[in-house]
């Protein structure tokens, strides 16, 4: 189950030094999140925890890295302000469920309905997100911008910014830290580069006594293991309407963002993860969160790059995250907190420049301008709003124009045969976005008295393709004009039998064909 590849020492060893890696880098985020939401650090420290054991240990895309977000941080704050954060607990227990429900339906499957445009600005957006987080921490704490030392993304152009010897402390610093994960691979690649970088940048604050932010000034991490603990609060009929929307949608932004995740990593490995699977464990995973203490979480693209481009490609690299982000709650919290913020902003910063397609500049010159419109506008609206809803925008305005592309495609021919009859031949899908040019090339009362409507190269594909062909008929039957519908797909067959009485067409029918050896025995 847990596929360490014991097999392979190297393996194991990068797995382990990545998971160390990720772990420094989790430490913040997970407390700024905490804020975000409006509860207190050790609770989003234990969703960090627990969401990246389980999903690490039964997820189905090893080597990818779940936490708490601030995609999901940004919806419980209104929950958390209204109705306290036990309210919060049950909620994140309901979400879990509704995502293995969702697992066990495999709707994971759904995630191919996402284009490679909406892809491509879901990346982009994600990482100005991530790059515009880190720019916080070049503002001063305690002035607009930020919140309990919390950087607040949408005051970023009120931030009051660090000047002088501090600012040029931490820019050095991290260009320090920046220089050395890029640098150091083309020496060795034994060790994670990040994990050398924030080592390094740290023993230098440390040995120089350099005055710069840690860890530390941001939130104490120190705390006991979590506990077993039911939500507070009443379970009543009333209780379930105030958690179940913001359950459902917590629940529908986690698992776009893990099966999104899922298919980045996928594409950066060259190896294919399960996406129903993930599901189901990061149902797992939220409703153990929500019964001991977590504010929940999903998977966490900026830590998943930054396992595997340090070598993290198995199970046992989230292992080793989680439990020594544990470790470091529990017994090394002093020494974290000391660990300098610009080592770790550095690491993100080399985190955006790897996430961001570069290459969208590129090929957006070159593909449809419906594609590179959906592309800008999925990257601007992540920026704006959040990742979930970026998506849905996407895929909802993917769909729209594909159904305006596809219903010009519908073609009509019409041509007398033999026997005196019009013929006319469909070509192209039969659909919500086509009837109406279907219906405007048809005229009964110029037609000859026997009409054969040949469906062999169109498929119809909803209702209104239904309803259109019945409204043919009743035109031709009511000019007192012979109809033939011939060559009706087997799913249109379908759908006129389950529409019974709603679609009254009855004038179908079809030729039946021989083959020559069929008859000559």
């Amino acid at each position: 189950m847990f596929e360490i590849h014991a097999s392979k020492v190297t393996t194991i060893k990068n797995d382990l030094l990545s998971g160390i890696t990720v772990a420094l880098a989790l430490v913040p985020e997970a407390v700024a999140f905490a804020f975000v939401a409006g509860v207190e650090p050790l609770v989003g420290l234990y969703a960090a925890f627990m969401v990246g054991l389980i999903t690490a240990c039964i997820g189905g895309r090893p080597g990818m890295i779940s936490g708490a977000t601030g995609a999901l941080a940004v919806v419980m704050v209104a929950l958390v302000a209204d109705h306290g954060v036990e309210y919060l607990f049950a909620t994140v227990v309901l979400m879990g469920v509704i995502q293995i429900g969702a697992g066990v339906l495999k709707l994971g499957k759904f995630i191919r309905m996402v284009p490679h445009p909406v892809m491509l600005g879901f990346v982009n957006g994600l990482a100005i997100v991530i790059f515009l987080a880190q720019l916080g921490q070049f503002g001063v704490p305690g002035e607009p911008g930020w919140l309990d030392g919390t950087f607040m993304q949408d005051t970023i152009l009120d931030v009051a910014w660090l000047e002088g010897q501090q600012l040029y402390m931490l820019i050095g610093l991290v260009l320090v830290t920046m220089s050395i994960i890029h640098f150091l691979p083309k020496l060795t690649k034994a060790v994670p580069s990040s994990l050398v970088a924030i080592l390094v940048v740290s023993f230098l604050v440390f040995g120089l006594d350099l005055d710069t932010r840690v860890v530390g000034d941001i939130a104490s991490i120190k705390g006991g293991l979590p506990t077993f603990h039911l939500p507070a609060v009443p379970f009543s009929f009333d209780t379930l309407m105030i958690i179940l929307p913001y359950s459902i949608i917590l629940a529908a932004i986690g698992l776009i963002e893990s099966l999104l995740t899922l298919r980045l990593v996928d594409e950066v490995t060259e190896t294919r993860g399960r996406g129903n699977r993930e599901c189901v464990a990061q149902g797992v995973a939220n409703t153990a969160t929500g019964l001991f203490g977590g504010m929940g979480g999903c998977a966490m693209i900026g830590q998943s790059m930054i396992n595997v481009n340090s070598g993290g490609r198995g199970r046992l690299s989230g292992i080793t995250a989680a439990l020594c982000l544990l470790m470091f709650i529990l017994v090394a919290s002093s020494l974290i907190e000391q660990i300098p913020l610009a080592a770790l902003i550095g690491v993100m910063f080399i985190v955006v420049i790897g996430t961001f397609e570069w290459s969208s500049f590129r090929v957006i010159r070159n593909v449809p301008k419906t594609d590179a419109m959906v592309l800008v506008l999925v990257s601007g609206v992540t920026v704006a709003t959040d990742l979930a809803i970026a998506v849905v925008v996407g895929v909802i305005v993917s769909a729209l124009v594909f159904a305006w592309e596809h219903a010009k495609h519908i073609l009509i021919e019409a041509r007398e045969d033999h026997r005196g009859s019009t013929v006319y031949a469909v070509t192209g899908p039969l659909f919500f976005g086509s009837v109406t040019s279907f219906l405007e090339r048809f005229d009964p009362a110029l037609d000859n008295d026997d009409v054969i409507i040949d469906f062999a190269r169109s498929r119809v594909a909803d209702h209104s393709g239904l309803e259109a062909i019945d409204t043919l008929a009743d035109r031709y039957l009511s000019a007192g004009k012979t109809l033939h519908l011939v060559h009706l797909s087997d799913e249109c067959r379908r759908l006129l039998k389950k529409a019974g009485a709603l679609v009254e067409v009855n004038v179908i029918e079809d030729p039946q064909y021989f083959v020559a050896d069929d008859v000559l025995a």
